[in-house]
């Protein structure tokens, strides 16, 4: 009785298309924005916002970019930690060359790079799909790990490959804290995420999904694959980029090309997979269930008094994340996001059976 749209008349078109068109749903995201933006920076410990909800953000942020062109547009890629490399690797090139450059600046301008490379490995998506799409995005993957480990011109020259972000102030206010680059991320986070809902319920948004139902049928009624791939790479690039400079610039402080491997491409890809494809809260619910099952899977043997090694938990861990994967894509493909749909159909009709 408490979830339900009886009463909520629409007038106008605007109002028949809103994001949340539930008043419910618009309360609850309001109060999460508040707790996100006042609660938390007041009450969460450094360890809290350093290991946990930072990393959880930027991945959330990733896993957006990569739903948009997996779930969305359904191109496999398993190359993404590239274009997180190339995001991270342009905007801390543009941050050393150009110091003057605001800390804004240089991340978008990072995400900008990451759309250049992922649209040139993109081009190949226009004649093959599935499987050997999959394997041009894997090469990616490899190119731009060899680029970023052989070239030394992109690592400034550094002897060992590893370079590192100075201190770090957006707007003329410092970004040093935990607290700072929290709210920092959170920005981006929103900001982007409203973007990406917003484009998924557009024209484009409807392109893309016309070519990952049935390519050939999309063609027929006049949808341009061309353009509807290649915008798909772009605007997933872009936000992968985005977040790429993010967790290096954020998170790691000081990173080296394998910081952005193939685990991490496979880790946005497990992300979009658990969290559920062609959803923009399952790239959050998947962020959350990668980031707090490591720690789950640490803490919880020691509340039961059974120590376990952290090679052990590693590989518990591994384990438990393909058991998912397999259990996920044959009892509920689209993962998270539809459970927490079926959990709102059904509050909408309690107390009733029907």
């Amino acid at each position: 009785m408490i979830y339900r749209e009886n009463g909520q008349f629409k007038s106008s078109y605007r109002a028949d298309q809103q994001i949340f068109p539930i008043r419910q749903d618009r309360y609850v995201v309001l109060g999460l924005l508040l707790v996100a933006f006042l609660v938390v920076p007041a009450m969460a410990s450094n360890y809290f916002l350093q290991a946990i909800l930072i990393p959880f953000l930027i991945l959330s942020l990733a896993a957006i970019g990569l739903n948009i062109l997996v779930g969305y547009c359904g191109q496999i890629s398993i190359g993404s930690g590239a274009f997180m490399a190339v995001g991270a690797y342009a905007a801390w090139n543009f941050g050393v060359r150009i110091p003057e450059l605001p800390l804004v600046l240089q991340i978008l301008l990072g995400g900008v790079f990451a759309t250049l490379v992922g649209v040139a490995f993109g081009i190949p998506s226009l004649r093959i799909r599935g499987l050997y799409l999959a394997v041009t995005t894997l090469a990616a993957q490899f190119f731009v790990d060899w680029a970023f480990l052989r070239i030394a011109f992109f690592t400034n020259y550094s002897p060992s490959g590893n370079v590192s972000v100075p201190a770090l102030s957006a707007f003329g206010l410092p970004v040093q804290t935990p607290m700072q680059k929290y709210l920092f991320v959170l920005i981006f986070v929103v900001v982007f995420a409203l973007l990406a809902k917003n484009l998924v319920r557009g024209a484009i948004g409807r392109q893309w999904m016309a070519i990952r139902d049935m390519d050939v049928a999309a063609e027929v009624i006049g949808i341009r694959p061309v353009y509807a791939k290649l915008t798909a790479f772009a605007v997933s690039s872009f936000i992968i980029g985005v977040a790429g400079a993010l967790w290096a610039f954020i998170h790691l402080g000081s990173w080296e090309p394998l910081a952005f491997d193939l685990n991490r491409s496979l880790q946005l890809l497990f992300i979009v997979i658990i969290g559920g494809l062609g959803s923009i809260v399952g790239s959050f619910f998947g962020a959350a269930f990668m980031v707090l099952l490591p720690v789950l899977l640490t803490n919880v043997p020691h509340w039961f008094g059974v120590s376990i090694g952290v090679d052990t938990a590693s590989h518990i861990e591994h384990m438990v994340f393909g058991a998912l994967i397999v259990f996920f894509l044959i009892v509920e493909p689209h993962g998270l996001a539809r459970l927490w749909s079926i959990g709102k159909e059904k509050l909408r009709l309690w107390p009733f059976p029907h």
